[in-house]
């Protein structure tokens, strides 16, 4: 195929053999004819040796996102090889018959970049965080439909919110809007068409789990609880009482929903608040709490006045535990790195006077593989904490 040509200037390719899949503006020296945003393009050495295909963006400063090193032209079944690859991974690290929620595709992780797709009861949902990605939609949901055709009810694309000038929420195939799903023998209902993301946060299942063993007898407090997905799994480990809070209506009806399709009558109260306000009004101690807020820092412009709002978060968790009790604190901003999440709560312990042990060091789950030539996919950042 006659690709338009992206030409590196000299000394730039060092990147690519290093199998890092994101070529920066300023490694361009030129392109060999006009590009088109979210166009399928080669990459090439000053001396025209061609080293990588990919997407081409003129959007930011990442211009050229690689889903192909080497100098082959993709295959035509490049998207069901990738499919099947990604797939195989997963059914070596879930059990199916417990779970049956899980990240097919993560981006870099699984070798394409801009590329999400999540699985929920036969359910897929894309999120294009590229145009390139966007355009592939039509061929990436064939081959869904080719290779899994008895796990496939709907495919949904749901990128309004990751591509706000170009893409669009729409059923690709099928008309589901939301399901019941497992993790882990726990239900949880889905709608990935009203809620965040892509319905769900899959990358903490481990963590919940781990939660869990925790609980037993424990009052629990799970802020930022969304659809209460660590307040069914204190309830799950035998917690005496849960209560989840956010500022959202919606996510704490969710959250009580989800309490009540696996645990009905239990002893789970549901709060709408600010949780900064709810940490500083309410005066009840907790033995368990967890600190799992949105992403506080979107770019390196807001990482100073993050990195004070996770400080005065893990100070006002630390206040609200019980002697001997234990703290999950995370952050999952990408440019808020392990060094300085670790050490802005360690400001806070200082600052809390408690004696604290970590416990822990957490991350995503394994279906949101990190690439080893892309650290930067390492976004999710947690501490468990002994506070006495």
């Amino acid at each position: 195929m006659d690709y338009a040509k992206v030409i590196l200037k000299q000394g730039k390719e060092r990147s690519l053999q290093r199998m890092h899949p994101w070529i920066f503006s300023g490694a361009i020296y030129g392109v060999s004819r006009e590009i088109n945003d979210g166009e399928i393009i080669q990459v090439t050495s000053n001396s025209g040796e061609v080293l990588a295909t990919g997407f081409y963006s003129d959007k930011g400063s990442i211009v050229v996102r690689v889903i192909q090193f080497g100098s082959e032209d993709l295959a035509t079944n490049f998207w069901k090889d990738k499919l099947f690859s990604a797939w195989n991974l997963r059914t070596q690290i879930l059990d199916f018959e417990q779970t049956n929620a899980f990240r097919v595709i993560h981006g870099e992780g699984d070798n394409v970049p801009g590329l999400i797709i999540d699985f929920y009861n036969n359910n897929w949902i894309i999120q294009a965080h590229t145009s390139g990605v966007y355009y592939q939609l039509r061929e990436i949901a064939d081959a869904i439909k080719a290779n899994f055709p008895d796990n496939c009810e709907t495919i949904y694309c749901k990128s309004r919110t990751t591509l706000p000038n170009t893409g669009t929420d729409f059923h690709l195939y099928g008309e589901n809007n939301e399901t019941v799903a497992k993790e882990n023998g726990i239900s949880y209902a889905v709608n990935w068409v009203e809620g965040q993301k892509t319905g769900f946060f899959l990358d903490q299942r481990d963590n919940r789990q781990l939660l869990k063993e925790f609980s037993k007898g424990k009052k629990v407090l799970n802020t930022f609880c969304y659809t209460g997905g660590f307040s069914v799994y204190a309830m799950d480990g035998g917690a005496e009482l849960v209560t989840s809070v956010d500022i959202s209506q919606k996510a704490v009806d969710l959250a009580a929903k989800n309490m009540d399709l696996n645990f009905p009558g239990s002893n789970h109260n549901a709060v709408a608040a600010d949780v900064f306000d709810f940490m500083k009004e309410n005066k009840a101690f907790y033995d368990l709490i967890v600190l799992d807020p949105p992403a506080f820092a979107k770019s390196i412009k807001s990482k100073h006045t993050a990195t004070q709002a996770y400080k005065r978060l893990n100070i006002a968790g630390f206040k609200a535990l019980a002697p001997n009790s234990v703290l999950f604190t995370f952050s999952c901003s990408q440019v808020i790195d392990d060094v300085l999440f670790y050490n802005t709560v360690a400001a806070a312990a200082i600052e809390s006077g408690r004696n604290i042990r970590v416990l822990h060091k957490l991350s995503q789950g394994p279906d949101h593989p990190v690439n080893i030539f892309h650290p930067e996919g390492s976004y999710l950042k947690g501490l468990v904490l002994y506070v006495e």
